[in-house]
């Protein structure tokens, strides 16, 4: 069999494990002493964490300046911040947190050395200007395992109302410069925020793995990755969130899910979470937590009906293997069994319904309009995307 010619983007230097945190300082001194920490309001103070990095930060002889980032970054935001701290030359952006706080530090340290908004290089919604890449240096140190920023060349960017959108701000330099991933930060991360970014990292490796332009590398990272989610996930999220193995595993996955998105693209899901995200206050990981097992659901009775695309249906049954079934039941039956695994998660883990932030029927029309179905297995009809919506109201 003749190889399929793929390509790779490029992935940042990765040291991952616990107690990783303590190579912060000689990481960051590498780039300099004048240092733009960015944290979220609590994820970091939680056990004196905080004050264990602002102490070994000095102690290394480094100068760090704190910011917090509280809720998933706006445009406006990143455009007064970079405003009010242009003139401090900082040598170094390090983020510390969640995905707001990942993707909000990467476009803090993309638009640090330029005096423009970001809107202008935003995809669709700005003026289209290419960013040039230059950036202050970047260390990323996820506090979650959910998005899988760290790994990625994209901060996504939000407005939220009649008019919102989630947009990428996007370069090939803007990947992080370094990432640390110590699983001893998640620990103390709440179930329901574990929940709902458990399920964003899941998927993006589902997503990927079924995408029309997945590789024999992708298709490896997000096996790898899945193996670890089916795991971890729901112990994380229930009775063993302080055990660091379980946190190991699914920050693994997580980081795996930025890099299998970068190559790969995403689904269906996310397409819907776009919208939804920029009309709606409702966080990225509960959008596609709540709609991965309906999306599932429909992608494939969509590809049964259309009697198209073989390969993915043979690829959500294996899936399914993986989730529990039994390969002697053949590949319909293991189809069936993973959405029914999927809908089980979504109820154990408590994932809210779209109506819970407002969302109602009538709003279906406008969500599907500015939905992309790019990189899905099938392309969804909007009455098929209706359905799909409608099971999670």
């Amino acid at each position: 069999m003749v190889m399929a010619a793929f390509s790779s983007a490029r992935i940042p230097p990765v040291y991952f494990g616990a107690g990783r945190l303590a190579e912060l300082p000689r990481i960051a001194s590498a780039f300099g002493k004048e240092i733009l920490l960015i944290t979220g309001a609590t994820s970091l103070a939680a056990g004196g964490r905080l004050e264990r990095v602002l102490a070994s930060l000095r102690e290394a002889g480094l100068r760090p300046h704190r910011i917090i980032i509280d809720a998933e970054p706006s445009t406006a935001f990143i455009d007064e911040t970079c405003a009010a701290l242009r003139s401090r030359a900082f040598q170094v952006v390090i983020g510390i947190g969640g995905g707001s706080v990942i993707d909000g530090a990467k476009a803090i340290s993309a638009m640090l050395p330029h005096s423009n908004s970001v809107l202008d290089h935003l995809e669709d919604v700005g003026r289209n200007v290419p960013h040039s890449g230059k950036k202050i240096p970047y260390v990323a140190v996820p506090t979650t395992s959910g998005t899988g920023g760290e790994m990625t060349k994209n901060a996504v960017l939000s407005m939220v109302g009649p008019e919102g959108y989630k947009k990428s701000l996007r370069h090939d330099n803007l990947i992080p410069d370094a990432v640390i991933v110590d699983p001893e930060l998640m620990t103390t991360c709440p179930p329901h925020i574990t929940a709902a970014c458990g399920m964003d990292a899941f998927t993006q490796l589902l997503e990927p793995y079924l995408s029309p332009i997945a590789s024999p590398l992708t298709d490896a990272l997000a096996w790898s990755g899945l193996q670890q989610a089916r795991e971890n996930l729901v112990p994380a999220c229930t009775d063993r969130g302080a055990d660091i193995g379980i946190r190991a595993g699914l920050a693994y996955a997580s980081m795996l899910s930025g890099v299998a998105l970068a190559n790969a693209g995403l689904g269906i899901v996310h397409g819907l979470a776009s919208p939804i995200g920029g009309f709606f206050p409702i966080p990225h990981g509960v959008v596609c937590g709540t709609l991965v097992a309906s999306a599932t659901e429909a992608n494939i009775a969509a590809l049964r009906r259309r009697r198209e695309n073989p390969a993915a249906l043979a690829k959500y049954a294996k899936v399914g293997v993986l989730f529990g079934g039994a390969p002697e039941n053949g590949e319909a039956w293991n189809c069936d069994y993973l959405v029914e695994r999927l809908q089980a998660w979504t109820d154990t883990l408590g994932l809210a319904r779209l109506s819970s932030y407002g969302i109602g029927a009538g709003d279906f029309d406008r969500i599907i309009a500015k939905t992309s179905n790019r990189h899905n297995p099938v392309n969804l009809e909007p009455d098929d995307l209706r359905a799909l919506l409608a099971r999670r109201l």
